[in-house]
């Protein structure tokens, strides 16, 4: 709601200024360039995999649905969302998102919604899915610029499919990271020191 008032008061301004005949003009040289894009974790830090080495994927505009099962767009605001996949040779995949917002304040708010998601996924896939069993667990916060937390989650179908996750949101400033890995298998596949790490390197790299 305060967006859109904010957003309105801002347009109302702006008419009137035209209608008084004020030049609204560019930013004059030497200004202050436009904040340099997050960066994304290369192949090579992701967690090891015993068998097969890492492939990373382009940088692409967009939500990654590889997110979709815990994180969503619905209810957060249109911001500047990007996203990188990895995958190996074998069952272990992994994605990156980065999102940008406006102001530290929207990120923090951002952070801790996603963190609520990932938490209360569990709840939720067992409500919209009598078939399959999840458990969710908390990692703990690492002490990484603005601060970020390690859950995972484990699901189980009746008909015996088994998969582990690792997720992890971390903020930097004004800018939001969410890392996801997984792969078949149970909590004791895990490498949630080595995704830990992973998480830390994933937010100290943003800027």
């Amino acid at each position: 709601m305060s967006m859109r008032i904010r957003t309105s008061a801002c347009t109302a301004l702006t008419v009137a200024a035209l209608a008084a005949g004020t030049v609204l003009t560019a930013p004059a040289a030497g200004a202050a360039p436009k904040a340099a894009a997050p960066k994304f974790l290369s192949a090579s830090q992701l967690p090891p995999h015993p068998s097969s080495s890492w492939t990373a994927g382009p940088v692409t505009e967009g939500f990654p649905e590889a997110l979709g099962l815990c994180v969503s767009t619905e209810g957060v605001l249109d911001y500047d969302y990007r996203h990188r996949e990895f995958r190996t040779d074998l069952d272990t995949g992994a994605v990156q998102l980065t999102v940008v917002t406006g102001t530290a304040a929207q990120a923090k708010a951002l952070a801790k919604h996603y963190d609520d998601l990932i938490r209360t996924c569990a709840d939720r896939i067992e409500e919209s899915s009598p078939d399959v069993e999840a458990e969710g667990r908390d990692y703990g916060k690492l002490p990484v610029e603005e601060g970020a937390r390690v859950r995972g989650l484990h699901t189980e179908t009746s008909w015996g499919a088994t998969d582990i996750a690792l997720l992890s949101v971390g903020r930097d400033g004004r800018t939001v990271t969410v890392v996801k890995w997984g792969q078949m298998g149970d909590f004791g596949n895990a490498p949630v020191a080595a995704f830990k790490k992973t998480t830390s390197t994933a937010v100290n790299k943003l800027y």
